[in-house]
């Protein structure tokens, strides 16, 4: 962990203006052949995100460099006696700066984000076949939670 980084680097909620920082991250990802959203369609996303009580598009930055981001949307729930849940997505730190302790940073503050609003969980998922980022989550007290499934909608 770079204490420096993590000490002086600012995590909060990006705006706008701060997309064409953050949309190259999305790219490396490893997903969608390192293609990302183009300025319009990221705007209008941005704008329908916007639009939801508590979906948020978050990143972390030094010294004005994008060094990672993630969406985080509380949302609630019939069950649970309607106790809000978080659900993590789209988590990213640029290349070259993994291992710093940004993205643990990062999922710190989305923990204290759900803590705040009184969620009784934050999940995310993870394709199956990213061994690095499992090591990363359950380093971080993430553990395996039921299954996940999906379907891909034609």
């Amino acid at each position: 962990m770079d204490e420096r980084v993590i000490q002086e680097m600012e995590i909060r909620e990006a705006g706008a203006a701060d997309l064409p920082g953050v949309l190259p991250l999305f790219g490396q990802l490893g997903m969608d052949d390192g293609q990302v959203l183009d300025a319009d369609g990221a705007r209008t996303l941005f704008e329908k995100m916007r639009r939801y009580p508590d979906y948020r598009l978050y990143m972390a930055a030094l010294d004005g460099q994008v060094l990672g981001a993630f969406v985080l949307l509380i949302m609630d729930n019939f069950a649970h006696l309607g106790a809000p849940s978080g659900i993590v997505e789209d988590v990213v730190v640029r290349e070259g700066w993994r291992g710093k302790g940004i993205g643990a940073a990062m999922m710190r503050f989305a923990m204290a984000c759900c803590r705040e609003k009184n969620c009784y969980k934050m999940v995310l998922s993870s394709n199956r076949n990213r061994a690095e980022a499992h090591r990363f989550y359950r380093s971080l007290r993430f553990e395996t939670h039921g299954y996940s499934f999906g379907v891909e909608i034609e």
